[in-house]
């Protein structure tokens, strides 16, 4: 069995009365390369902003090796997750 680097459970987020992410299930195993893709406003980087904490989940569980960062201080989360923007052009 793959041991879940990275486990998303149920994420929701809104951005006042728009829905963002409603339910979002992921998980990453241990050694294992995933990629969010889809078209512009469906939400990815959203998830990713999420992940680290740059914008707040409504709901949900976000566990990075079994520990729900949710709950972790912000510093102490980008202490160990980093997040590299992209620029639109490229």
């Amino acid at each position: 069995m793959t041991e879940h680097i990275l486990e998303i459970k149920n994420l929701t987020k809104r951005f006042g009365n728009n829905a963002v992410l409603h339910g979002i299930n992921l998980n990453i195993g241990k050694g294992e390369v995933a990629c969010l893709i889809g078209p512009s406003g469906s939400g990815k980087s959203t998830v990713l902003r999420c992940i680290n904490l740059l914008e707040r989940p409504d709901g949900g569980q976000i566990l990075f090796k079994g520990q729900d960062v949710t709950t972790l201080p912000t510093g102490l989360l980008h202490a160990r997750i980093g997040m590299v923007f992209q620029q639109f052009n490229l």
